[in-house]
């Protein structure tokens, strides 16, 4: 138990670093199907994400996506059709898994496309350079104020890992308890259908006179 807090530590920092970087993911799109890209993200985060189609190895057809974009609860977030480049953003409200999905929606299906996904999250979303701008401020100032967007970000993070630790905890405390529960009264069953057989039998052995 003393390792927990520097367990929680380390996972902070990890989902830090997570929010300091943007995603640059590579999708291949079959020609039929749908390709999806799901995330993490705890609640009241910034999510921003560019996406576009790759056409290098198509240059004479051009085909076009669908894309929707669900919360953890099922909630869609953003849907849009017949698209060959396009931007999602929307601020989180529950943390869980968001889930973006691609899939070809043109005639044009002989064979699949790439995609470009540039996903951002938290932090990772600030225009460093309009806030340099706007506040005059750069250098050591500037760096000094994305560490501090950090630490805070850090703060968070260790506030949800510290419920998601209390809330597993309750889980597993439940959990428990009904298998303990369950497991005297599997007991109790057995003492009493022993009870009941050992009198059945002195009922039996009483009536054939053998006792």
């Amino acid at each position: 138990m003393a390792r927990s807090p520097a367990v929680a530590l380390v996972a902070a920092l990890a989902l830090a670093v997570a929010c300091l970087r943007a995603e640059a993911v590579w999708l291949d799109l079959p020609p039929t199907g749908t390709k999806c890209v799901s995330e993490e993200i705890q609640a009241n985060v910034v999510v921003l994400a560019d996406y576009s189609l790759m056409y290098e190895s198509r240059p004479t057809s051009h085909p076009t996506l669908a894309i929707k974009v669900t919360s953890p609860y099922g909630n869609t977030l953003h849907e849009s059709g017949n698209a060959t480049v396009g931007q999602f953003a929307f601020t989180t409200k529950e943390a869980g898994n968001y889930l973006a999905c691609f899939w070809m929606d043109s005639a044009e299906k002989e064979s699949g496309v790439s995609l470009n996904l540039d996903w951002k999250i938290g932090i990772a979303t600030k225009d460093w350079d309009a806030i340099a701008k706007k506040e005059k401020i750069e250098g050591v100032e500037l760096e000094l104020r994305k560490l501090e967007v950090a630490v805070e970000s850090i703060h968070q993070n260790m506030i949800y890992l510290k419920a998601r630790e209390a809330e597993m905890r309750e889980v597993s405390e439940k959990t428990n308890s009904r298998v303990a529960w369950f497991s005297i009264l599997s007991l109790s069953v057995c003492i009493a259908v022993s009870v009941l057989q050992v009198w059945h039998l002195q009922g039996y052995f009483a009536k054939k006179k053998l006792i």
